[in-house]
């Protein structure tokens, strides 16, 4: 009975821990190159900046900011605080970066912030921003970078993608992917 009990040991072990990941690997990056391998964006240089699948933090005035994340974006510890809209820490949190935000982009009316600058992504870690949060920041980014809004605008809207598959989800724009373009920009 053990030597039985030892040989099945072993067979799942083959099977479930060398197979079925191989397996496993091997499909999603025929199916999935990019994402298979994290979808890493590298400079000229070969140098690795950051993936497109997680969000990056920007406090460059002339660089477009991404969501709030209450990981800084860390992919290990993924994951928000849970908080209920009542929570007097995530009320006092909000209205610290609505201040911060008016601070970074006069002439920016409070009401006229988009949600998703002020809100987590359920992970933390959420890449992409709503187009008219890439929008609002364009006069800030155009006196910072002496640059036409008109240019920005544009930019923006080479850089929008629309929803997933057509159907779900609304037009984005993932921040890392907008600042590289950015810096392109003459």
């Amino acid at each position: 009975m053990m030597l039985k009990n030892l040989r099945i040991s072993l067979v799942l072990l083959v099977l479930c821990g060398l197979i079925y990941p191989l397996t496993m690997t091997g499909l999603a990056q025929a199916i999935m190159p990019n994402q298979a391998e994290g979808s890493l964006i590298t400079d000229p240089s070969g140098k690795v900046i950051g993936s497109e699948l997680i969000g990056q933090s920007f406090s460059d005035p002339k660089y477009f900011t991404g969501r709030i994340s209450s990981i800084n974006n860390n992919a290990a510890g993924s994951g928000s605080n849970n908080y209920a809209p009542s929570n007097t820490a995530l009320k006092e949190r909000v209205e610290k970066d609505i201040a911060a935000f008016l601070a970074a982009n006069p002439g920016v009316k409070k009401e006229d912030i988009p949600a998703d600058l002020l809100t987590n992504s359920a992970s933390g870690l959420d890449p992409d921003i709503s187009v008219q949060a890439a929008k609002i920041q364009v006069a800030r980014i155009a006196q910072a970078r002496g640059l036409e809004p008109k240019k920005l605008e544009q930019l923006i809207a080479e850089q929008t993608e629309g929803p997933s598959l057509g159907l779900f989800g609304e037009s984005r724009v993932n921040v890392l992917k907008l600042n590289l373009a950015l810096d392109q920009l003459r």
